[in-house]
């Protein structure tokens, strides 16, 4: 099986790997005690569950890993009952006998020393490449939910970052001739199994605005009462809106008649020409059906990113494809990546403030559940054009 990579040398991608450590390591120092465990709810792990999970995931892939297939012993005993998201039931995972902090942490900086010595020795190109940029986006997209889950509990993060108040002010809409796009990656670069494999997509003719939603334009949807409003939504959405007695987004309040949003531990007024975040694949639908419009395709969406004035990565864009697998998909080693979640998910494009660099690219394809609210998602407003 070909296993491409981007290129690093082993001395760049220990120093990726390093500096994503670093960051775990921040925000670990920032939690509050009795966070470490945490509350149980569907979108959360506990974190020192999560933690070990991520060291657990380069161990396994990086050192464990043999070329006939196998697998090598752990250096943790029962570690594969522990921490292997494929074998150990989500609302398991607080019931555990989990490494204390101090084991985690030697458990960590073992694992990464051999990391780095098997990097070092190896030829280029050889598989253990391929296992450390995946260990590397691996730990990333759980960075990435640390944010998520800081935001969810009010906690105080170890930085705050980046929130975009002001887009850019660029043409209003762009408009596209019915045409083709090559989806998917090449053997050019590292690409996960849902990228495979690279081929020619038609779509139909379409509108889409150059710029995503803003809270202001979202608050004309909230004070219109359309929370309220059936003919918005789905079947499947207004269940969800019924049962989450949904009438407003997540991190929202009125106070005084006057609209806030809470930023991790901290209430702001609303930005009303910030981008619109924290909203489901249901809030983003019944949004675009509201204001006679619909979400983009993904196929759409890439299309349009190939054009300068279309901006993007300030947010997670809901698309209005369900997450399915390209023609040929077959799954790479770790086979859990994709597969467990065509179908059920929903695919979204961009990248958010808390996304990083290196995963924040047009064809990049991430997955959600549609009802998910933590994520750093919100939408842009696309038509049909005859």
């Amino acid at each position: 099986m070909s296993l491409p990579t981007s290129g690093f040398t082993a001395a760049e991608l220990i120093a990726l790997l390093r500096a994503a450590r670093a960051e775990l390591d921040a925000f670990a120092a920032c939690l509050p005690q009795q966070a470490w465990l945490g509350p149980r709810a569907a979108v959360l792990n506990p974190p020192r569950w999560e933690y070990g999970h991520i060291v657990w995931f380069q161990e396994r892939w990086c050192l464990r890993q043999q070329a006939d297939g196998t697998v090598a012993p752990s250096r943790v005993r029962n570690s594969d009952a522990l921490y292997d998201s494929s074998q150990v039931a989500h609302d398991t995972r607080w019931d555990l006998p989990l490494l204390r902090r101090e084991a985690l942490d030697a458990y960590g900086t073992g694992v990464f020393e051999d990391v780095a010595d098997k990097l070092h020795a190896a030829l280029p190109g050889a598989p253990v490449f391929y296992f450390a940029e995946l260990a590397l986006y691996h730990e990333r997209m759980h960075l990435e939910a640390w944010w998520m889950m800081a935001q969810y509990l009010g906690h105080r993060p170890p930085a705050a970052p980046p929130l975009a108040n002001d887009l850019p002010v660029r043409s209003p809409r762009l408009a596209f001739p019915a045409g083709t796009i090559e989806l998917g990656a090449g053997d050019d670069r590292f690409r996960f199994d849902n990228e495979k494999s690279r081929h020619a997509a038609s779509f139909p003719a379409f509108a889409i605005d150059t710029h995503p939603v803003s809270q202001g334009a979202f608050l004309e949807f909230v004070e219109a009462g359309a929370y309220e409003t059936p003919g918005c939504w789905s079947g499947e959405g207004l269940a969800w809106r019924r049962q989450a007695n949904a009438r407003h987004p997540i991190y929202w309040r009125n106070e005084g008649g006057a609209w806030q949003a809470r930023r991790f531990d901290q209430w702001q007024a609303l930005a009303p020409d910030a981008p619109m975040l924290h909203l489901n694949f249901h809030e983003a639908e019944a949004y675009a059906n509201w204001r006679g419009a619909r979400l983009p395709g993904a196929k759409q969406w890439q299309r349009a990113a190939q054009e300068a004035d279309f901006v993007w990565g300030h947010g997670w864009e809901w698309c209005a494809d369900p997450f399915l697998p390209y023609p040929g998909f077959s799954p790479d080693p770790y086979r859990d990546y994709s597969r467990p979640w065509f179908h059920s998910h929903r695919e979204l494009r961009g990248g958010g403030p808390v996304t990083h660099p290196l995963l924040k690219r047009p064809d990049f394809r991430n997955f959600y559940l549609p009802e998910r609210r933590d994520p750093f998602a919100g939408l842009r407003l696309a038509w049909d054009e005859s």
